[in-house]
């Protein structure tokens, strides 16, 4: 009997803020029990830290400097193939429900159907990150100080209807064999939550961010970041800092009773035994570590994602070192649904991920893992290698930082400054530069976002234009579920 695969997406979660990732202050119950039934990944990444371009990557199976996708203004069009295209060639059933962040319902991203699907504003996005070497300012920071505290958001409403919606389409009789793409926007900012999970959690008793008033930028993009968004500057003292943090443990808390009444679902419709479950997010979350909140990081927080998988053709209760990433999600959902790769259009792209069923089976701690960043508040790109131990932060023209992450998992000591560790920078230097070339991806970074700037209009036309802080529901809400 030909199994199904159910991926449940969420945004913005980070993995430090999960019980089975070792948080023990999180309430994260359902997804807990589905790492103890699975096999969890406990160093996977995004391929971008941000919303656009990670989900482009993790569709399309390729890194963003290879597709053009970089920045929240440039959204996934359908004109590079995703792994639900590669489905719909073999005849197999896909469809989404909630958030996808493309550029609209209208363009061909490989859904047979999309229920209540959640793009960009306007089909553009952000166009306002397309101006990096001349930024306007910038009112995220500012905003999600101002609205952290108690209470439901539209993120909420929605993703109680995305749950709905997912219970009542697994709940009908359909052929064996779907893939059925589910996406939650928690806990993605306001930090905002409705009071019953909020309760859960007591702010006193929550850790502060580490070095969030300390830390010194050492890269100088990174400064020139810290400069632009001004993250601390509207955390004025502890009692809002703890409030926020507060806020999105309850968050994830509440993000994590909608996987479970999904995953409940799958059981009273019968499916359990036969579907495959993939769980993962898009990014994750500063949380005010080093004072940078939201993403846009390449630090573990921002840049590391949780990844579990259970089901039937999944190994119970492993946790694997290997360090893995969202683009080998296009081989893990192609291979779930029985297509052979190998069975592609000559004019298909040879995609670098691999199959985490494959990458399960073993230890492979030495593996190779890449992310790039070249959106709002990147004056140059960022780029990010893991090697092993070591991981390497690097951007054209600025200091890199390069960390022992099994010596120094916070991410605390930068060893590129350090006089003894010359050879593995130029080791995972080298390294980098197999996958993507730092000066010649950022030139083209930029000319790609200038050409998008004139189309849209040109500097002053987006000047004018009032930075998006986060992708309304609008009336995606108003649409009847299925």
């Amino acid at each position: 009997m030909p199994r199904n695969t159910l991926v449940i997406m969420s945004d913005e979660h980070s993995r430090k803020v999960m019980g089975c990732y070792g948080n023990a202050q999180a309430h994260t119950p359902h997804l807990d029990a589905l790492a103890e039934r699975g096999t969890v990944f406990e160093n996977a990444y995004c391929n971008s830290p941000i919303c656009v371009p990670s989900r482009a990557s993790l569709h399309t199976g390729l890194y963003p400097h290879q597709i053009g996708y970089w920045d929240n203004a440039m959204p996934y069009d359908g004109r590079i193939s995703s792994w639900g295209h590669a489905l719909q060639r073999h005849g197999k059933a896909v469809t989404s429900i909630g958030k996808l962040h493309f550029q609209d319902s209208d363009v061909d991203s490989g859904f047979d159907e999309q229920i209540l699907p959640l793009h960009v504003k306007d089909g553009i996005g952000d166009p306002s990150t397309l101006l990096r070497k001349n930024p306007p300012p910038r009112p995220g920071t500012r905003q999600m100080a101002a609205m952290t505290g108690k209470g439901e958001t539209p993120y909420w409403q929605y993703d109680e209807a995305v749950a709905t919606a997912t219970e009542q389409w697994l709940a009908q009789s359909r052929e064996a064999g779907w893939t059925l793409f589910v996406s939650f926007v928690l806990p993605h900012f306001p930090l905002n939550a409705p009071q019953r999970f909020r309760d859960l959690f007591d702010a006193d008793a929550l850790p502060l961010p580490k070095m969030q008033y300390q830390y010194t930028p050492e890269n100088e993009v990174m400064a020139a970041m810290r400069k632009l968004l001004d993250f601390n500057d509207h955390f004025p003292d502890e009692s809002v800092v703890r409030e926020a943090v507060a806020n999105y443990h309850a968050l994830t808390a509440a993000l994590d009773a909608n996987v479970g009444r999904v995953l409940q679902a799958l059981s009273a419709a019968g499916k359990k035994s036969d579907t495959n479950i993939i769980y993962t997010s898009d990014h994750g979350d500063n949380l005010g570590a080093r004072g940078y909140w939201g993403k846009s990081t390449l630090w573990e927080e921002s840049a590391g994602v949780p990844l579990i998988m259970a089901g039937p053709d999944i190994a119970r209760g492993c946790r694997n070192r290997t360090p893995v990433s969202l683009i080998d999600l296009y081989p893990t959902i192609t291979a779930l649904a029985g297509i052979d790769q190998s069975d592609s259009p000559d004019a298909e792209p040879v995609r670098p991920g691999s199959n985490l069923l494959e990458l399960a089976a073993t230890e492979d701690p030495e593996r190779e893992v890449f992310a790039e960043y070249h959106a709002v508040g990147a004056q140059d790109g960022l780029f990010m290698l893991r090697k092993g131990r070591y991981k390497l932060i690097e951007s054209p023209g600025s200091t890199p930082l390069l960390y022992d992450l099994q010596d120094d998992p916070e991410e605390l000591h930068n060893l590129a400054l350090d006089a003894d560790h010359p050879s593995v920078l130029t080791r995972l230097q080298g390294m980098l530069r197999t996958i993507a070339d730092p000066q010649s991806v950022n030139a083209q970074a930029f000319s790609d976002q200038q050409d998008r700037a004139q189309q849209l209009g040109g500097e002053e036309v987006i000047r004018s234009i009032t930075p998006v802080a986060f992708t309304h529901p609008g009336d995606v809400m108003a649409k009847p579920l299925i």
